[in-house]
């Protein structure tokens, strides 16, 4: 990700939370943490700068991962073959979040929330981002 796209950091995780939300793998972990958490209010928890860090890292992969798909699924006329590419890159974004460290599905699924309804942790995220993308 170049630094010419930070500025729609926001928008593209809102993107990515719909792929990601869309995917069976996914909303199987959804339902079962709604099993065993009880639902929260609206207000988030407050997000420690480790947590932001941690969900940049993955973030960074995420998009990794759909920028690697995005060309293949774009350039794909079968509509099943297609399918079959989004089921893809919706596991390979999944095991993205999975494997890096400090950072659960769960986490990153609230942390996404949290930055689409509170600007201050929209912006906390997108200046994480910014220096995360500086230092690699």
């Amino acid at each position: 990700m170049t630094i010419r796209h930070m500025p729609v950091a926001a928008l593209t995780a809102a993107a990515l939370s719909l792929i990601v939300i869309n995917s069976p793998a996914f909303a199987q972990g959804a339902s079962q943490t709604q099993a065993t958490q009880p639902i929260q209010g609206t207000a988030p928890a407050v997000i420690s700068d480790k947590k932001i860090e941690a969900f940049a890292v993955a973030y960074l992969q995420v998009d990794k991962v759909r920028q690697d798909y995005a060309a293949k699924i774009g350039a794909e006329k079968d509509a099943t073959a297609k399918q079959k590419l989004q089921n893809e890159a919706n596991k390979q974004m999944i095991n993205a979040v999975e494997k890096s460290p400090d950072m659960s599905l769960e986490e990153y699924k609230s942390i996404i929330t949290a930055a689409q309804t509170n600007p201050e942790v929209a912006q906390k995220v997108q200046e994480k981002l910014k220096t995360t993308t500086s230092a690699q």
